[in-house]
Protein backbone atom coordinates (compact mmCIF):
# COMPACT_ATOMS: atom_id res chain seq x y z
CA UNK A 1 0.00 0.00 0.00
CA UNK A 2 1.29 3.34 -1.13
CA UNK A 3 1.77 5.47 2.01
CA UNK A 4 -0.21 8.51 2.67
CA UNK A 5 1.51 11.53 1.53
CA UNK A 6 1.77 14.44 4.11
CA UNK A 7 1.79 17.72 1.96
CA UNK A 8 3.25 20.88 3.25
CA UNK A 9 3.50 22.80 0.49
CA UNK A 10 1.28 25.51 1.06
CA UNK A 11 -2.43 26.07 2.23
CA UNK A 12 -3.52 26.50 -1.12
CA UNK A 13 -3.85 22.19 -1.21
CA UNK A 14 -6.77 21.95 0.81
CA UNK A 15 -9.78 20.05 -0.58
CA UNK A 16 -13.29 21.09 0.12
CA UNK A 17 -14.95 19.75 3.36
CA UNK A 18 -18.13 17.53 3.20
CA UNK A 19 -20.19 20.93 5.01
CA UNK A 20 -18.31 22.96 2.35
CA UNK A 21 -19.14 20.30 -0.38
CA UNK A 22 -23.00 20.81 0.35
CA UNK A 23 -23.23 24.39 0.98
CA UNK A 24 -21.82 24.65 -2.83
CA UNK A 25 -24.17 22.25 -4.10
CA UNK A 26 -27.12 24.56 -2.05
CA UNK A 27 -26.09 27.95 -3.56
CA UNK A 28 -28.30 30.10 -4.75
CA UNK A 29 -26.75 31.40 -7.98
CA UNK A 30 -27.40 33.74 -10.62
CA UNK A 31 -25.15 36.64 -13.23
CA UNK A 32 -22.59 38.29 -10.88
CA UNK A 33 -21.71 40.31 -13.80
CA UNK A 34 -25.12 41.83 -13.80
CA UNK A 35 -25.05 41.77 -10.09
CA UNK A 36 -27.82 38.79 -9.39
CA UNK A 37 -25.94 36.46 -7.83
CA UNK A 38 -27.39 36.06 -4.41
CA UNK A 39 -24.30 34.10 -2.83
CA UNK A 40 -22.05 36.44 -4.30
CA UNK A 41 -23.69 39.61 -3.04
CA UNK A 42 -24.13 38.01 0.46
CA UNK A 43 -20.44 36.92 0.75
CA UNK A 44 -19.08 40.76 -0.47
CA UNK A 45 -21.70 41.86 2.41
CA UNK A 46 -19.89 39.61 4.92
CA UNK A 47 -16.51 40.36 4.18
CA UNK A 48 -17.08 43.78 4.03
CA UNK A 49 -18.48 43.56 7.19
CA UNK A 50 -15.61 41.42 8.92
CA UNK A 51 -13.26 43.66 7.61
CA UNK A 52 -14.83 47.04 8.56
CA UNK A 53 -15.05 48.41 4.74
CA UNK A 54 -18.32 49.85 2.62
CA UNK A 55 -17.88 47.74 -0.02
CA UNK A 56 -16.52 44.55 -1.08
CA UNK A 57 -15.34 42.67 -4.43
CA UNK A 58 -14.84 39.35 -5.60
CA UNK A 59 -12.52 37.74 -7.87
CA UNK A 60 -10.84 34.53 -8.66
CA UNK A 61 -7.32 35.32 -6.87
CA UNK A 62 -5.33 37.11 -4.74
CA UNK A 63 -2.87 37.97 -7.34
CA UNK A 64 -5.91 39.56 -9.64
CA UNK A 65 -6.98 41.49 -6.10
CA UNK A 66 -3.98 42.96 -5.40
CA UNK A 67 -3.69 44.08 -9.07
CA UNK A 68 -6.92 45.87 -8.98
CA UNK A 69 -5.66 47.14 -6.07
CA UNK A 70 -2.81 48.91 -7.70
CA UNK A 71 -4.83 49.69 -10.81
CA UNK A 72 -7.40 51.54 -9.11
CA UNK A 73 -5.12 53.25 -6.74
CA UNK A 74 -2.59 54.93 -9.45
CA UNK A 75 -2.14 55.77 -12.89
CA UNK A 76 0.83 55.33 -15.16
CA UNK A 77 3.82 56.72 -13.90
CA UNK A 78 3.39 56.06 -10.43
CA UNK A 79 5.32 54.47 -7.68
CA UNK A 80 4.26 52.28 -4.49
CA UNK A 81 6.49 51.69 -1.83
CA UNK A 82 6.72 47.76 -0.44
CA UNK A 83 8.64 45.90 1.84
CA UNK A 84 11.52 44.31 -0.67
CA UNK A 85 10.05 40.91 0.18
CA UNK A 86 6.53 40.93 -0.30
CA UNK A 87 4.26 38.83 -2.73
CA UNK A 88 2.80 41.70 -4.84
CA UNK A 89 6.56 42.52 -5.69
CA UNK A 90 7.98 38.71 -5.49
CA UNK A 91 5.24 36.73 -7.24
CA UNK A 92 3.16 38.61 -9.13
CA UNK A 93 4.80 38.55 -12.72
CA UNK A 94 5.48 42.67 -11.93
CA UNK A 95 1.83 42.97 -12.81
CA UNK A 96 1.91 46.21 -11.13
CA UNK A 97 4.06 47.11 -14.08
CA UNK A 98 2.75 45.49 -17.37
CA UNK A 99 -0.61 46.16 -16.44
CA UNK A 100 -0.34 49.24 -14.00
CA UNK A 101 2.55 51.27 -15.58
CA UNK A 102 3.61 51.72 -12.23
CA UNK A 103 7.24 51.36 -10.37
CA UNK A 104 8.08 50.29 -7.04
CA UNK A 105 10.46 51.54 -4.59
CA UNK A 106 10.92 47.60 -2.53
CA UNK A 107 12.46 48.82 0.99
CA UNK A 108 13.99 46.02 3.16
CA UNK A 109 12.42 44.58 6.45
CA UNK A 110 13.07 42.49 9.22
CA UNK A 111 11.54 39.44 8.50
CA UNK A 112 9.11 40.79 6.44
CA UNK A 113 8.61 44.08 8.87
CA UNK A 114 9.02 47.77 8.19
CA UNK A 115 9.36 50.64 10.34
CA UNK A 116 7.76 54.18 9.76
CA UNK A 117 11.71 55.46 10.53
CA UNK A 118 12.66 53.51 7.05
CA UNK A 119 10.39 55.25 4.78
CA UNK A 120 11.38 58.47 6.13
CA UNK A 121 12.64 60.68 2.97
CA UNK A 122 11.21 57.89 0.79
CA UNK A 123 8.34 60.29 -0.80
CA UNK A 124 9.64 62.02 -4.15
CA UNK A 125 9.25 65.95 -4.40
CA UNK A 126 7.56 67.18 -7.45
CA UNK A 127 9.48 67.34 -10.18
CA UNK A 128 8.99 66.68 -13.92
CA UNK A 129 11.75 64.23 -13.82
CA UNK A 130 9.85 61.58 -11.40
CA UNK A 131 7.98 59.12 -10.51
CA UNK A 132 5.02 60.13 -8.29
CA UNK A 133 4.89 58.65 -5.14
CA UNK A 134 1.60 57.65 -4.51
CA UNK A 135 1.00 54.17 -2.57
CA UNK A 136 2.25 52.25 0.20
CA UNK A 137 1.33 48.15 0.20
CA UNK A 138 1.82 45.86 3.44
CA UNK A 139 1.56 42.36 3.74
CA UNK A 140 -0.01 40.55 6.73
CA UNK A 141 0.64 37.64 7.41
CA UNK A 142 4.21 38.15 5.46
CA UNK A 143 4.72 34.54 3.46
CA UNK A 144 8.68 35.22 3.03
CA UNK A 145 8.85 36.05 7.12
CA UNK A 146 8.00 32.94 7.90
CA UNK A 147 4.20 33.41 8.22
CA UNK A 148 5.15 36.88 10.44
CA UNK A 149 2.46 38.66 12.21
CA UNK A 150 3.34 42.51 11.57
CA UNK A 151 3.15 44.97 15.03
CA UNK A 152 0.17 46.71 14.83
CA UNK A 153 1.49 49.56 16.30
CA UNK A 154 4.28 49.58 13.15
CA UNK A 155 1.44 49.31 10.71
CA UNK A 156 -0.70 51.85 12.36
CA UNK A 157 2.37 54.41 12.43
CA UNK A 158 3.51 53.74 8.74
CA UNK A 159 -0.48 54.15 7.36
CA UNK A 160 -1.00 57.08 9.54
CA UNK A 161 2.46 58.23 8.05
CA UNK A 162 1.56 57.82 4.77
CA UNK A 163 -1.69 59.23 5.04
CA UNK A 164 -0.29 62.42 6.32
CA UNK A 165 1.84 62.59 3.03
CA UNK A 166 -1.67 62.18 0.79
CA UNK A 167 -0.75 58.58 -0.36
CA UNK A 168 -3.33 55.91 -0.27
CA UNK A 169 -2.42 52.51 1.30
CA UNK A 170 -3.07 48.98 0.34
CA UNK A 171 -3.01 45.39 2.44
CA UNK A 172 -1.89 42.26 1.10
CA UNK A 173 -3.94 40.24 3.35
CA UNK A 174 -3.78 36.88 1.68
CA UNK A 175 -3.63 35.56 5.44
CA UNK A 176 -5.29 38.20 7.50
CA UNK A 177 -7.18 35.98 9.44
CA UNK A 178 -4.37 33.91 10.61
CA UNK A 179 -2.69 37.55 11.59
CA UNK A 180 -6.45 38.11 13.82
CA UNK A 181 -5.96 34.47 15.17
CA UNK A 182 -2.63 34.70 15.98
CA UNK A 183 -2.91 38.67 17.36
CA UNK A 184 -6.24 38.15 19.11
CA UNK A 185 -7.48 41.24 17.21
CA UNK A 186 -10.24 41.19 14.81
CA UNK A 187 -9.32 41.46 11.00
CA UNK A 188 -11.78 44.24 10.87
CA UNK A 189 -8.64 46.17 13.50
CA UNK A 190 -5.80 44.73 11.60
CA UNK A 191 -7.83 46.37 8.36
CA UNK A 192 -8.62 49.13 9.76
CA UNK A 193 -5.27 51.84 9.17
CA UNK A 194 -5.88 50.97 4.93
CA UNK A 195 -7.60 52.53 2.35
CA UNK A 196 -8.02 48.96 0.99
CA UNK A 197 -7.05 44.93 1.90
CA UNK A 198 -7.36 41.80 -0.13
CA UNK A 199 -8.18 38.71 1.41
CA UNK A 200 -7.84 35.27 0.26
CA UNK A 201 -10.61 32.38 1.06
CA UNK A 202 -7.95 29.47 -0.89
CA UNK A 203 -5.49 29.62 1.81
CA UNK A 204 -5.81 29.09 5.14
CA UNK A 205 -9.60 29.01 4.99
CA UNK A 206 -9.68 25.96 3.03
CA UNK A 207 -11.87 27.72 0.59
CA UNK A 208 -10.84 25.94 -3.08
CA UNK A 209 -10.82 29.60 -5.09
CA UNK A 210 -11.46 32.94 -4.60
CA UNK A 211 -10.45 36.61 -3.09
CA UNK A 212 -12.04 39.81 -1.97
CA UNK A 213 -10.78 42.82 -2.53
CA UNK A 214 -12.74 46.03 0.27
CA UNK A 215 -12.21 49.44 0.52
CA UNK A 216 -14.98 52.56 0.03
CA UNK A 217 -18.10 51.95 -2.55
CA UNK A 218 -16.69 54.33 -4.83
CA UNK A 219 -13.04 52.50 -5.25
CA UNK A 220 -14.63 49.28 -5.49
CA UNK A 221 -17.24 50.74 -8.04
CA UNK A 222 -13.90 51.65 -9.93
CA UNK A 223 -11.95 48.44 -9.39
CA UNK A 224 -15.33 46.62 -10.39
CA UNK A 225 -14.56 48.08 -14.40
CA UNK A 226 -11.33 46.74 -14.56
CA UNK A 227 -12.12 43.14 -12.71
CA UNK A 228 -14.05 43.09 -16.12
CA UNK A 229 -11.11 44.19 -18.06
CA UNK A 230 -8.42 41.69 -16.70
CA UNK A 231 -11.70 38.61 -17.40
CA UNK A 232 -12.57 38.65 -13.81
CA UNK A 233 -16.15 39.03 -14.04
CA UNK A 234 -17.91 35.60 -13.28
CA UNK A 235 -21.16 34.58 -14.22
CA UNK A 236 -23.02 31.83 -11.63
CA UNK A 237 -19.93 32.04 -8.81
CA UNK A 238 -22.02 31.57 -6.29
CA UNK A 239 -21.29 28.06 -6.56
CA UNK A 240 -17.76 28.82 -5.23
CA UNK A 241 -18.86 32.19 -3.32
CA UNK A 242 -21.00 29.65 -1.00
CA UNK A 243 -17.58 27.89 0.03
CA UNK A 244 -15.68 30.95 0.66
CA UNK A 245 -18.76 31.75 2.76
CA UNK A 246 -18.55 28.39 4.76
CA UNK A 247 -14.96 29.24 5.64
CA UNK A 248 -15.83 31.62 6.90
CA UNK A 249 -18.29 30.58 9.21
CA UNK A 250 -16.66 27.43 9.94
CA UNK A 251 -12.65 27.59 9.57
CA UNK A 252 -11.03 30.97 10.85
CA UNK A 253 -11.06 29.84 14.92
CA UNK A 254 -9.40 26.47 13.89
CA UNK A 255 -6.72 28.36 12.37
CA UNK A 256 -5.19 28.11 15.73
CA UNK A 257 -4.81 24.73 15.35
CA UNK A 258 -2.38 25.26 12.00
CA UNK A 259 -0.70 27.50 14.42
CA UNK A 260 0.09 25.24 16.84
CA UNK A 261 1.01 22.47 13.99
CA UNK A 262 3.66 24.98 13.02
CA UNK A 263 5.15 25.49 16.53
CA UNK A 264 5.51 22.01 16.80
CA UNK A 265 7.54 21.67 13.57
CA UNK A 266 9.55 24.94 14.80
CA UNK A 267 10.20 23.53 18.14
CA UNK A 268 11.49 19.72 16.82
CA UNK A 269 13.86 21.88 14.29
CA UNK A 270 15.67 23.44 16.20
CA UNK A 271 16.57 20.12 18.07
CA UNK A 272 17.96 18.78 14.52
CA UNK A 273 21.44 19.62 14.12
CA UNK A 274 21.86 21.49 10.72
CA UNK A 275 18.96 22.88 10.18
CA UNK A 276 17.62 26.23 11.85
CA UNK A 277 14.77 28.97 11.67
CA UNK A 278 15.48 32.59 10.22
CA UNK A 279 13.19 34.16 12.67
CA UNK A 280 10.35 32.90 15.04
CA UNK A 281 6.96 31.63 13.77
CA UNK A 282 3.99 33.09 14.13
CA UNK A 283 1.51 31.24 12.33
CA UNK A 284 1.43 28.36 9.52
CA UNK A 285 4.45 29.12 7.97
CA UNK A 286 8.06 27.77 8.68
CA UNK A 287 10.47 28.60 6.87
CA UNK A 288 13.88 26.21 7.57
CA UNK A 289 17.53 27.02 6.58
CA UNK A 290 19.40 24.03 5.89
CA UNK A 291 23.56 23.74 6.91
CA UNK A 292 25.21 23.64 3.46
CA UNK A 293 26.62 20.52 4.71
CA UNK A 294 23.92 18.94 4.50
CA UNK A 295 23.21 19.66 0.79
CA UNK A 296 21.19 22.66 -0.30
CA UNK A 297 17.33 22.54 0.56
CA UNK A 298 16.32 21.00 -3.17
CA UNK A 299 18.27 17.94 -2.21
CA UNK A 300 16.34 17.49 1.15
CA UNK A 301 13.06 18.70 -0.15
CA UNK A 302 13.71 15.53 -2.90
CA UNK A 303 14.45 13.01 0.25
CA UNK A 304 11.89 14.20 1.85
CA UNK A 305 9.37 13.96 -0.93
CA UNK A 306 10.77 10.03 -0.72
CA UNK A 307 9.45 9.75 2.08
CA UNK A 308 6.09 10.86 1.55
CA UNK A 309 6.73 14.40 2.70
CA UNK A 310 5.98 16.92 0.64
CA UNK A 311 7.62 20.32 0.89
CA UNK A 312 9.19 22.88 -0.99
CA UNK A 313 12.35 24.60 -1.88
CA UNK A 314 12.26 28.74 -1.79
CA UNK A 315 16.40 29.27 -2.26
CA UNK A 316 19.74 27.44 -2.14
CA UNK A 317 19.45 26.68 1.12
CA UNK A 318 15.89 27.46 2.68
CA UNK A 319 12.91 25.21 2.13
CA UNK A 320 9.41 26.00 3.70
CA UNK A 321 6.56 24.14 5.03
CA UNK A 322 2.86 25.36 5.51
CA UNK A 323 -0.01 23.49 8.50
CA UNK A 324 -3.49 23.94 7.53
CA UNK A 325 -6.73 22.00 7.68
CA UNK A 326 -5.97 18.76 6.01
CA UNK A 327 -3.01 18.05 7.83
CA UNK A 328 -3.74 16.42 11.17
CA UNK A 329 -1.90 16.29 14.59
CA UNK A 330 -0.17 12.76 13.37
CA UNK A 331 0.55 13.82 10.33
CA UNK A 332 2.71 16.53 12.25
CA UNK A 333 4.60 14.11 14.04
CA UNK A 334 4.90 11.68 11.10
CA UNK A 335 6.59 14.57 9.26
CA UNK A 336 8.96 15.36 12.16
CA UNK A 337 10.02 11.48 12.57
CA UNK A 338 10.94 11.74 8.99
CA UNK A 339 12.67 14.75 8.98
CA UNK A 340 14.74 13.89 11.72
CA UNK A 341 15.35 10.52 10.42
CA UNK A 342 16.28 11.97 6.66
CA UNK A 343 18.50 14.79 7.96
CA UNK A 344 20.19 12.39 10.90
CA UNK A 345 20.63 9.55 8.71
CA UNK A 346 20.51 10.45 5.45
CA UNK A 347 23.19 13.63 5.18
CA UNK A 348 25.90 11.36 3.83
CA UNK A 349 24.63 9.94 1.21
CA UNK A 350 24.76 10.63 -2.53
CA UNK A 351 23.08 13.68 -3.21
CA UNK A 352 20.42 13.47 -5.49
CA UNK A 353 20.51 16.49 -8.47
CA UNK A 354 17.23 18.92 -8.41
CA UNK A 355 13.92 19.36 -6.25
CA UNK A 356 10.71 19.59 -6.24
CA UNK A 357 9.87 22.94 -8.67
CA UNK A 358 9.09 25.40 -6.15
CA UNK A 359 6.04 27.64 -6.03
CA UNK A 360 4.82 31.07 -3.78
CA UNK A 361 1.57 31.00 -2.73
Amino acid sequence: MTPRQIDLRSDTITRPTAGMRAAMLEASVGDDVFGEDPSVNHLQERIAEMLGKEAALYVPSGTMSNLLAVRTHTQPGDELICEAGCHIYNYEQAGFAQICGASVRPVEGRQGVLTVDQLQGLIRPENDHLARTRLVCLENTHNRGSGRVLPYDDVRAICDWAHQHELLTHLDGARLFNAAVASGLPASRLAAPFDTVSVCFSKGLGAPVGSALAGSTEFICRARRYRKLLGGGMRQAGVIAAAALYALEHHVDRMAEDHAHASQIAKAVDGIQGLSLPGPIDTNIVYIRVDPKLGTAATLVQRLAAHGVLTIDLGPQDLRVVTHLDVTSSDIEQAIEILRDVVLNESNSPRPEGGVRSVYT
